[in-house]
């Protein structure tokens, strides 16, 4: 009989040979049951080759894109097909610590809450861990989120049928922040372990890196969740302010400090 699946795990693929081994090897180690669905965006380096070593591992399901589809709709087909209670999402050059999927578990079924995130520590673009941690509030709400989104989407545990009732859409703004607004809004607040499960690598190359282009995008993010351009400027600077203090907190206060819920 084939083994129930609690949590499935989505992981876009594309130009990621050299760290996706990492991300895949921390979702296997994690303790749930569980399937890992890894999308090849036509990927064109050797991620075929790489993703050889798990082809005898069930918990492994390959899938190439017919075309190369982006981030976000690789998240939404990865979240078509999955068989999982639960979907976790996890970029291909991010991982996990031990037992994250595990707590967060727990903690959903101990709030009732639909999603769960966790803080992270940034990692170098070469894989070295840094020490410096980005915490997240234990609880939060839409009001909070709209002021600054501390939800990562690699550090995401969320209930299937809310990932399929909102999908990442709009891939010319950060559509994870879209989803997370929209599901915040309908189902109330999320709940977070102020803990850096997530090890984040830092990419001068996604869409984070640039801090320009970033600002742009967090602003049509605001306007595609359904406010006017006036209201999307004030959201927009509070944002900014709040990103400011984070990354002043991670790099010049080094050791993690708790959020206040």
């Amino acid at each position: 009989m084939e083994k129930k699946v609690t949590v499935s795990v989505i992981m876009p693929a594309y130009r990621c040979e050299r760290t996706i081994g990492q991300a895949v090897d921390s979702a296997l180690a994690q303790e749930v049951p569980l399937e890992v669905i890894v999308l090849n965006d036509q990927s064109p380096d050797a991620l075929d080759a790489v993703m050889e070593r798990y082809a005898d591992d069930a918990r492994v399901r390959y899938v190439r894109n017919p075309e190369n589809l982006g981030a976000a709709a690789s998240r939404n087909r990865g979240v078509s097909l999955a068989r999982g209670r639960y979907v976790a999402f996890l970029d291909a050059d991010d991982w996990w610590a031990e037992g994250k999927l595990a707590r967060q578990l727990a903690l959903l079924e101990r709030t009732g809450a639909v999603l769960c995130s966790t803080g992270r520590e940034l990692v170098t673009p070469d894989g070295q861990l840094t020490g410096r941690v980005i915490g997240v509030r234990e609880r939060i709400t839409y009001r909070s989120l709209l002021l600054h989104n501390c939800i990562n989407c690699s550090s995401v545990l969320l209930r299937t049928e809310v990932a399929r009732e909102f999908p990442m859409q709009h891939e010319d703004s950060h559509e994870d922040y879209i989803a997370w607004l929209g599901i915040l809004k309908k189902y109330g607040q999320a709940a977070a372990i102020d803990e850096p499960l997530l090890k984040y690598r830092l990419s001068f190359e996604g869409k984070s890196g640039n801090k320009l282009k970033s600002a742009r995008m967090t602003y049509r993010a605001y306007r595609y969740a359904g406010f006017g351009a006036l209201p999307a400027v004030g959201l927009f600077c509070a944002y900014a302010v709040n990103g400011v203090f984070k990354y002043a907190r991670a790099y010049l206060g080094g050791k993690h400090e708790r959020q206040r819920a």
